[in-house]
């Protein structure tokens, strides 16, 4: 997408940005760390793997089934993570919102602000009536962010994905735009 058209979403603190090619790096810290991918859905060991990030980003825009943004420092453009909406229904009126950090900037507010912004966007933007969240039953932190963030929980689907030789459980969580938007 033109990096023109593409939405920045900024507040005196964030600006969510899309994301460069200079970004590759940054993606491949966040996604190749250990504490970052424990309970994230991708993982990468090499800066050419992570390319398929950068792909999955720019892929969402084209086709129409999302958006992520860099989220990065409003005062002087220091790269934090990324947090988007991706499997958009337009049908439906609803997507899934996913996000992460580099582990030095986590616990300082960032992701839930990221998420808030994100979450105005898609309902206000794209027309969303909701915006789910899953995130693995032991990643404790995400799912914090969910409740300060007011998302219901919705239930837990046990054991239902099989990763790194184990079966793991699946929270939902959910914003619906009645409860946002008055």
């Amino acid at each position: 997408m033109n990096a023109a058209k593409f939405p920045l979403l900024q507040t005196n603190r964030l600006l969510l940005r899309q994301f460069t090619d200079d970004d590759l790096e940054n993606v491949f810290l966040g996604l190749s760390h250990r504490d970052v991918i424990q309970y994230y859905g991708v993982s990468y060991t090499t800066l050419e793997e992570t390319r398929s990030q950068m792909k999955f980003f720019a892929g969402l825009e084209a086709s129409g089934t999302g958006s992520w943004w860099a989220v990065c420092s409003a005062v002087d453009g220091v790269f934090y993570g990324g947090c988007g909406l991706n499997n958009l229904d337009k049908e439906h009126q609803k997507a899934e919102i996913g996000f992460w950090l580099l582990p030095q900037f986590w616990g300082k507010g960032i992701i839930s602000a990221a998420v808030s912004l994100v979450c105005n966007y898609g309902f206000t933007v794209f027309h969303l009536n909701r915006i789910e969240a899953i995130i693995e039953s032991e990643n404790i932190n995400s799912k914090k962010v969910m409740e300060r963030m007011k998302f219901n929980y919705e239930g837990t689907m046990k054991e239902c994905e099989f990763k790194n030789g184990r079966f793991i459980s699946l929270d939902f969580y959910a914003s619906l735009r009645s409860s946002i938007i008055q």
